[in-house]
């Protein structure tokens, strides 16, 4: 079990991080000294409160600040990781492929040695536009910049002259952050969405590929041997351009758009190396004779790749293998590849005919990172998923079918046996397009798009039809059946149709649904695609809306291992997608942990998650962080998968969990049953003014109804943290607790310390409950329960959250022996850093958010935008 105290930092990280903090207050002052000086005055003074005429300058310098502090953490934490490996080897930096091959028992390694060996190990990050990244990308590039400089300033070979301009550089660029402002005055546009997913590509992923691969060579050939295989473990995708569930701004057009700028990107990136490429290889033949074989291959590629081979051979005459490099531009930028395993074919020719004439160096650091991009990244950068709500496929099958002739009630015996029966026969009638609503031919469009895509040159470019809120069988093979209306063949679909259960309900039915699809014929074959895994996502986000958290992550935890089995059955395996976000509300945790709390049997060295919002900038805005947390995220699935495939079922703990997890969804929602609980979280907090912090282009709403059910689960989080109540977190727990423990005594309380031991799972939940709940801060949501005009219902409300969030406390100083945070010494000195600055903050949302509402204005709007994103700053995520 991963260790759940933290590390003290290092004598030498501690005073770097000191000289780092006062080179960036020193150079931030400056900054306001110019351009704010009442803040700079207010803020070397040590005010406590803001002046209230000069909240704008007030709220965007501690924006800056808590940015350039999270550049700060990225930089020391990247520098300690080489400090820790610079003193000792590769196997002392935690999360490193060195250092899980070093952890193994014999058992573990043996198994390790075969997943990779069968390249079984297989990571897909997914990047997604969900609205929780407040940033611009030109601030984005900016706090790139600063990170940049932050590296240059660990070198000590800088004479004066050259550290002063160095200096002079940082508090130009904080200079710039003042001058460019932090907020959209628009909302993005999908094609803004799309280059703000494909930036990171640009700037940091595909560089961190090569560290990443170099990384778990070393690894692999220091642990196996030398010439130990190195297949692609990464696989990215992408749901920007593709996600439609509940913005209907995203049409089949825009996701033709998101294909082609993807792909457009990468054949760029690839004329760009190969350029490169062609101007280091000026290998003469007359010097260095290529042997025959290697001769011929080099030689077959310019004839078959060149524009002109005679051109090309005249142009670089005696230089074969710049001439070959230069014919696989040429084709590469003509996109004249049939398949990108050929163009991986002719690197690798290039790679053998470098080492046969013993210019390994030259293979291994000009041309095999290359090929590991290559591998990982194909001609499109990622593969784009399909994301539609099950009630849009639903309302589009009963159009179609009423075009047709009559259509059957929804959802009714009658609909369902028709389905079946459809999807049985070999041909269907003709539908006449023209006669179908605006929302089913949209998804018929679709449908054609990715059958176009899966059957031509290049099928991984489009990935799975995710479906969200599946609740029945029937909401999958609906999918299937309009996918055949659009011309998908009868036996076989080519067509990955992924359910996405998302509440509590639907997580508990769900080994029942995935049976049910499974006596279909032709979705049984499609699903598993010759592969003998089924690929099934689970919603962390709204199962937590729906039942709290720790109901939620239990849940969760209990159908990955009931899917499992439920497969077994039938000879399959699943591939869990984990719909996670930044926050603990959205799955959020620390990764290494994450991973080894799920449940045994479940990875077999493949994992999909989501990757949203600020999570993405995180951790992928630079190339040196990119590359730790991928082989983070690669190591921790295979120190998990190298694991027993299953463990006894432990009686006790899961007579435990299941009854937390009733009690606390019980107590959950009672509080959200209560019938002042809406305007209280409507008036407490700034969920509906939300939309003016223009951080998507999707609304906060699946349908526009004024409900909790048709709220999404982010601006769910992301209100509930703007007021600091933080109760989708933890609220529950603490009730769950106590009630256990009346029922059960001391037999109890001992059960529960048992667990805390023993079981990773609860283990997380009671440290991230704890986290939470020191972020809960009552007397700042106190202010916010006074903006609401029910003054018995909101008391009402408040007092049953300051009575969970009491009980809560106890049951955390009853497990853990502790309480407050205290086991998370660095959480919280973060959390203590920013608490002055955010009670400001929150102090002028309260006062703005109650002067909104009775005279609203442009002005109070602005300044309201910036007090949300200067608290989703002092936090660290929106939602």
């Amino acid at each position: 079990m991963p260790a759940a105290a933290e590390t003290a930092p290092s004598a030498d990280a501690t005073v770097y991080a000191a000289e780092v903090h006062a080179r960036l207050r020193l150079a931030w002052l400056r900054v306001l000294r110019r351009r704010a000086p009442v803040v700079a005055r207010a803020i070397e003074g040590g005010a406590e409160f803001w002046d209230a005429a000069a909240y704008a300058e007030h709220l965007q310098a501690a924006t800056i600040w808590f940015h350039l502090q999270q550049i700060m953490d990225e930089n020391l934490a990247i520098r300690e990781a080489r400090q820790a490996e610079r003193s000792g080897a590769a196997r002392d930096v935690p999360g490193s492929f060195a250092r899980a091959l070093a952890d193994a028992d014999p058992d573990a390694r043996r198994e390790m040695r075969r997943l990779l060996a069968e390249a079984k190990l297989s990571v897909g990050p997914t990047i997604t536009a969900h609205p929780t990244e407040a940033k611009r990308v030109s601030v984005m590039e900016i706090h790139r910049r600063i990170y940049r400089h932050l590296v240059q300033f660990e070198s000590r070979r800088w004479s004066p002259q050259e550290e002063t301009r160095l200096e002079q550089r940082l508090e130009m660029e904080i200079d710039l952050l003042w001058l460019t402002g932090e907020l959209r005055m628009e909302r993005p546009s999908l094609a803004a969405e799309i280059d703000w997913g494909l930036q990171f590509y640009r700037t940091s992923l595909i560089a961190a590929v090569p560290r990443l691969y170099e990384r778990y060579r070393s690894a692999v050939e220091a642990e196996f041997g030398p010439g130990f295989p190195g297949t692609a473990c990464l696989k990215f995708h992408s749901w920007i351009g593709g996600d439609r569930d509940g913005n209907p701004n995203v049409t089949a057009q825009v996701t033709r758009l998101a294909l082609e700028r993807s792909r457009d990107m990468m054949r760029g990136v690839y004329v760009t190396a190969l350029d490169e490429i062609v101007q280091r290889l000026s290998l003469s033949d007359r010097l260095v004779p290529v042997p025959p074989a290697e001769r011929a291959a080099l030689e077959r590629i310019v004839t078959r790749r060149a524009d002109d081979p005679a051109a090309c051979a005249q142009r670089n005459p005696n230089e074969l293998f710049r001439q070959a490099a230069a014919a696989i531009a040429q084709s590469v930028e003509g996109s004249r590849y049939a398949h990108v395993a050929d163009f991986i074919a002719d690197l690798e020719t290039l790679d053998r005919g470098l080492q046969a004439i013993d210019a390994g160096l030259l293979a291994d650091l000009l041309v095999r990172p290359l090929i590991w991009q290559v591998n990982v990244f194909g001609f499109r950068a990622h593969t784009l998923d399909i994301r539609q709500n099950s009630e849009v496929v639903t309302r589009a099958l009963h159009d179609l079918w009423q075009v047709t002739g009559e259509a059957p009630e929804p959802l009714s015996p009658a609909w369902s046996a028709r389905l079946r029966a459809e999807l049985g026969k070999p041909d269907l009638p003709y539908v006449n397009r023209a006669r179908l609503g605006p929302e089913a031919a949209e998804l018929m469009a679709l449908l054609e798009l990715m059958r176009e895509i899966r059957t031509g040159a290049d099928p991984q470019a489009i990935g799975p039809f995710i479906l969200s809120m599946t609740r029945s069988a029937d909401d999958l093979l609906a999918v299937y059946l309009l996918a055949r209306y659009a011309g998908f063949g009868a036996e076989r679909l080519p067509l990955k149709v992924v359910p996405l259960f998302e509440t509590i309900e639907d997580l508990r039915a769900a080994p029942a649904i995935l049976r049910d699809v499974l006596e279909v014929p032709v979705a049984a074959r499609s699903l598993r695609d010759g592969s003998g895994q089924i690929e099934i996502m689970l919603g962390y986000s709204d199962s937590n809306k729906d039942g709290g958290f720790l109901c939620s992550t239990w849940s969760l935890d209990r159908a990955q291992r009931a899917i499992t089995r439920a497969l077994a059955r039938s000879g399959l395996k699943p591939v869990f997608f984990h719909g996670r976000g930044g926050s603990v509300s959205r799955g959020g945790a620390p990764t290494e942990r994450a991973i080894a709390a799920q449940p045994r049997g479940t990875l077999n060295g493949t994992l999909r998650l989501t990757e949203q919002g600020e999570v993405v900038t995180a951790k992928y805005a630079n190339t040196g962080t990119a590359a730790a947390q991928l082989e983070l995220l690669a190591s921790s699935v295979l120190r998990h998968s190298a694991q027993p495939a299953f463990e006894a079922v432990d009686p006790e703990a899961e007579d435990v969990m299941e009854t937390l997890s009733s009690l606390s969804q019980t107590r959950y929602q009672t509080l959200l049953q209560h019938p002042a609980f809406l305007d209280y979280f409507n008036q407490a907090s700034p969920v509906n003014e939300l939309a003016l912090l223009r951080i998507g282009s999707r609304p906060a709403r699946r349908f526009g109804a004024q409900s909790l059910a048709d709220l999404r689960a982010i601006p769910w989080v992301f209100a509930w943290s703007q007021n600091r109540h933080m109760i989708s977190s933890w609220y529950g727990f603490g009730s769950a607790v106590e009630d256990f423990c009346t029922v059960r005594g001391e037999r109890g309380r001992a059960q529960l310390r048992r667990l805390f031991e023993r079981v990773p799972l609860f283990r997380l939940i009671v440290d991230e409950v704890e986290k939470s709940l020191v972020l809960a801060r009552l007397d700042i949501a106190e202010g916010y329960a006074a903006l609401v005009s029910d003054r018995a219902g909101a008391e009402a409300i408040f007092a049953r959250i300051g009575a969970e969030h009491g009980c809560s406390r106890q049951a955390i100083e009853m497990l853990t022996g502790q309480g407050n945070g205290v086991r998370f010494p660095n959480f919280l000195g973060r959390v203590a850093r920013n608490d002055a600055t955010l009670r400001a903050a929150h102090a002028a949302q309260i006062g703005l958010l109650g002067a909104l509402r009775a005279d609203p204005g442009q002005d109070r709007r602005i300044r309201l935008m910036q007090t949300m994103n200067c608290i989703s700053a002092g936090l660290g995520w929106t939602g």
